[in-house]
């Protein structure tokens, strides 16, 4: 549920008063409960008791004060993350974490909270990935009804990208992100720490970062927006009768997974170029692995599930 102060300033998206949406940013970004709800968020989560390179962790009522009490952008400097790789499921390699430390997670707890409600009201409205109230069981469910009638489309372009959160051009961020910039810059370019070596982040944002499900998720919003104006296409997601849809385009994403259907193999390498032109302005490029374009009666993978005629 969103605040009062969200709510203000999803309103003010919804009307286009961009000055009103930074005063109102502003406001929230230095409110006390803010950074109380800040503190609470970081403290409660499940890396509550994971320390950044610095050691601390909040855990006594007096520390978590102080710390809410500290939260400020006035000569905010971020701490580099602490670098740690885990496996990735059902492969050998490893994803690269970034660990920042309590006080950076608190800041970009507090910025995320005035940043969520813009992401919210300029998102793809097919866009299921880290976003409030939608799971992966959504996107799972949006791919069924675009694809069981009878005259579905039969052909899909499986869409992955390489390496998103570590990748995104830091001057997209900085010219399309709708945040207070020096704090943001304060975020991306923090650096990490691995193996007792400073490392300098010149693209992405950190994976393990509050923040940065957020920033990723507003990088590739406008791909519905782009494939739809193309292709005259249902801004539901889903084959609109009352719209002319001949090439049975629609489009299901979920983080940086998503898939779009079309009426020929023909179409869809179209729309596949389509989104290279979109994600090369973001520093982004499709994996050429994992992106294919397949036959419904092949079947193709989406988020762990198998999906087929049968």
């Amino acid at each position: 549920m969103l605040t009062p102060s969200q709510t203000r300033i999803t309103k003010a998206v919804k009307q286009g008063k961009r000055y009103l949406v930074k005063r109102l940013q502003y406001l929230l970004t230095h409110s006390f409960y803010a950074k109380l709800l800040a503190v609470r968020t970081v403290t409660q989560n499940k890396g509550k008791r994971t320390a950044g390179i610095d050691g601390k962790k909040w855990i006594t009522p007096n520390a978590k004060m102080n710390a809410a009490l500290k939260l400020s952008d006035k000569k905010y400097k971020a701490k580099p993350s602490r670098r740690v790789y885990i496996p990735k499921h059902g492969t050998t390699k490893k994803r690269p974490l970034s660990i920042p430390t309590m006080h950076d997670r608190a800041m970009q707890a507090l910025y995320a909270l005035a940043l969520s409600p813009i992401a919210e009201a300029t998102a793809d409205i097919c866009s299921f990935g880290f976003r409030k109230y939608r799971s992966a069981h959504d996107a799972c469910a949006q791919a069924f009804n675009c694809l069981s009638t009878k005259n579905s489309a039969e052909w899909v372009l499986e869409g992955d990208i390489k390496g998103c959160f570590d990748n995104i051009n830091h001057e997209w961020l900085l010219d399309n992100i709708p945040m207070d910039k020096s704090v943001l810059t304060q975020f991306l370019k923090a650096g990490f720490v691995y193996n007792r070596n400073l490392n300098p982040t010149k693209a992405g944002t950190p994976q393990g970062g509050i923040i940065s499900p957020i920033l990723a998720n507003m990088t590739l919003d406008g791909m519905e927006n782009v494939i739809s104006s193309e292709y005259h296409a249902s801004k539901s997601g889903i084959i609109n009768k009352r719209r002319h849809n001949p090439h049975k385009v629609n489009f299901v994403r979920y983080a940086d997974d998503f898939i779009v259907t079309a009426d020929s193999e023909e179409t869809a390498n179209k729309i596949a170029e389509l989104i290279k032109l979109f994600l090369k302005e973001r520093g982004l490029e499709l994996s050429e692995k994992k992106t294919l374009i397949t036959h419904i009666d092949d079947g193709f993978d989406f988020l762990g599930w198998n999906n087929r005629w049968v």
